[in-house]
């Protein structure tokens, strides 16, 4: 992996470091005394935009870090307040080479499956890298792969390599929707997922277009909803095929010549990047410490860091202030195992519950998170884990142990690589759509007529389906057409910054504010923002309790009569909240620190998104 090294920081402030805009005027009348701080606050933020040359500018376009080297953000992150950086192991700090590592392991599974009992044929499968994507349901019930959005309506439907009509799907699933049943239902989640993906596809498609089987359900009265396939006498199901699939899979990894074929041969299957030692040196530098976490057991740990990292100088142990091999995750971060030693020598673990402290250039075995974690003195939000597995590294330390998250996701490359170079795509079906507008633009609820819109969604099924298929046969990892998958939805919910690979981590000082975009909703993102000196509408102000205070002054005022009138009979010791004059929270995480006391900007209160 080539990765360019960034130039050493300048001493000065660049325009491209600030975002900040200007909120509207804010009346001296209103809010009492806090329009002072409000307005000192103002006067601040005007102050700081004029230093910079951007005083002038309404809204300024801020600085964005080439393409390739960007850091894409969920939630604001402040990296100064990391204190521990994570890291996980298998295709994180070991980028296996693709197609080449997922092809060898595709092999390897078939040949397992010919061991106990498959039909020799399916040797003669090719793994075909354009094929699989990863976060696809496999229905066991059916034998489908699924690619689905956030709520499980179904995006696209393969059966073996037969894409499924809305029709034949809709006679498998009624509205087109499937619930995330665990006992049906398999995520196949991960980059070693891949050839297991397209392995499914290749069995499922061989057994139901094979002459020696006929698809079938077990219950003969279910004929139309098959649910495997039969050969005379034999029947096997479509999820008998998936279990001995994964089975397959499990064994290569644990069992079989995966990791010895992989060590036996370093150079093709195992990016090495020499960036990789600047980055962890700079950590430290900046006085941040780093741990390896990883579910590889020691041996092949030590084989595949030492090929990253180690020379004749200096081992790859000195690289990190921690490491725990074997951690058995998801399972590390709930009830764990045992935290043991390891010989480094043997390769053995040693006898007896190790209790602490860890030793930098000691290595470690099992644990769990709340002992790991007081051994190291580490609070939640301390660490920045780096993985690029969705649950075992990132969801369920972000869920269960509140670390923060940077999920790996190396198929980002080629997904802004289309993004940017199939513009043309997107732009046609920006026009198709105000084709669409204008179509409707002079009918209401009186017009008598339905227009012909016919074309105009047949041209944007026509693009979507380019767009798709320029990603790949399944298309892209996050969408299809307009939709986010299920893939994407988790990357957005737990993790809180991610990438193509964490060296680009080197083009970011340690002390970069990570600023979460503004999550807009449909309301906002397609209206406008226009300026009125109209005031807001009788029958809105009568029909709803508006919130606002600048709107509903004169019901305050009279309000604020009122009060004062009974407040000597009352005995109620505050009748109305008051407009706070000071930060009480931020809607940002790490956006600023806890307890600031800086005077509130009450025409605009804390603009950011809540994540």
């Amino acid at each position: 992996m080539n990765t360019e090294l960034p130039p050493a920081p300048s001493a000065s402030v660049s325009h491209d470091s600030i975002n900040v805009s200007v909120g509207g005027g804010i009346s001296s009348s209103n809010y009492n005394g806090a329009s002072q701080n409000s307005l000192a606050s103002r006067s601040k933020s005007i102050e700081l935009l004029s230093s910079t040359g951007m005083g002038d500018l309404t809204v300024t376009k801020s600085y964005k870090r080439d393409t390739k080297h960007r850091v894409f953000v969920n939630r604001s992150l402040h990296l100064e307040k990391i204190k521990f950086f994570g890291f996980d192991m298998d295709y994180t700090l070991a980028v296996y080479k693709s197609p080449q590592y997922e092809s060898m392991s595709f092999h390897l599974v078939v040949e397992r499956l010919i061991s106990i009992g498959y039909p020799t044929q399916i040797r003669d499968f090719e793994y075909d890298p354009t094929f699989p994507v990863r976060g696809l349901w496999f229905d066991t019930k059916y034998g489908n792969l699924l690619k689905v959005d956030a709520y499980g309506n179904l995006l696209v439907c393969v059966h073996g390599f037969a894409f499924l009509k809305p029709s034949e799907v809709r006679t498998l699933y009624p509205n087109k929707f499937i619930q995330l049943e665990e006992n049906r239902i398999y995520v196949l989640n991960t980059l070693f997922n891949l050839p297991e993906t397209y392995l499914l596809a290749c069995l499922i498609d061989f057994f139901t277009n094979s002459d020696e089987f006929t698809k079938c359900n077990y219950d003969s009265r279910l004929a139309s909803e098959p649910t495997g396939v039969k050969c005379h006498d034999l029947y096997m199901s479509f999820k008998s095929i998936f279990q001995d699939c994964r089975d397959a899979m499990d064994w290569v990894h644990l069992k079989g010549d995966l990791k010895r074929l992989t060590v036996k041969n370093l150079e093709n299957f195992v990016h090495r990047d020499t960036l990789l030692p600047v980055l962890l040196d700079r950590m430290r530098d900046h006085g941040s410490k780093s741990f390896l976490l990883t579910n590889s057991e020691y041996d092949y740990t030590s084989k595949i860091m030492s090929y990253l990292l180690e020379t004749p100088e200096r081992a790859w142990e000195s690289y990190f202030d921690y490491i725990v091999v074997d951690s058995k995750k998801p399972n590390f971060f709930g009830e764990g195992t045992i935290l043991r030693q390891i010989d480094k020598r043997t390769g053995a673990q040693r006898i007896g519950i190790h209790t602490g402290p860890l030793q930098q250039g000691q290595i470690y075995s099992g644990g769990c998170c709340d002992v790991f974690s007081e051994l190291i003195g580490a609070k939640g939000k301390d660490v920045l884990y780096i993985g690029d597995h969705i649950f075992g590294d990132i969801l369920k330390s972000k869920k269960i142990r509140g670390w923060r998250t940077f999920l790996i996701i190396p198929e980002l490359a080629q997904e802004l690589y289309v993004w940017t170079n199939k513009k043309m795509l997107y732009n046609r079906l920006q026009n198709l759509d105000a084709i669409l507008s204008d179509i409707y633009r002079n009918l209401d609820s009186a017009s008598p007529f339905s227009p012909n819109i016919s074309n105009v969604q047949e041209a944007m099924r026509e693009v979507t389906h380019e767009m798709d298929l320029s990603y790949g046969m399944l298309g892209s990892l996050f969408r299809s057409g307009s939709r986010q998958t299920f893939f994407a939805s988790q990357v957005i919910r737990y993790a809180d910054l991610y990438a193509a690979s964490f060296l680009n981590l080197l083009h970011y000082p340690f002390s970069y504010l990570f600023k979460a975009p503004p999550m807009l909703m449909p309301h906002e993102s397609t209206v406008e923002h226009e300026a009125t000196t109209e005031p807001l509408p009788q029958e809105l102000v009568s029909s709803v309790a508006m919130r606002a205070r600048s709107i509903t002054e004169t019901i305050e005022s009279k309000a604020a009569k009122r009060n004062t009138a009974s407040r000597t009979e009352s005995t109620v010791p505050h009748l109305r909240a008051e407009t706070p004059r000071k930060l009480t929270h931020h809607h940002d995480e790490d956006d600023s620190d806890e307890d600031t006391g800086l005077p509130i900007k009450l025409d605009h209160v804390l603009k950011e998104e809540d994540d």
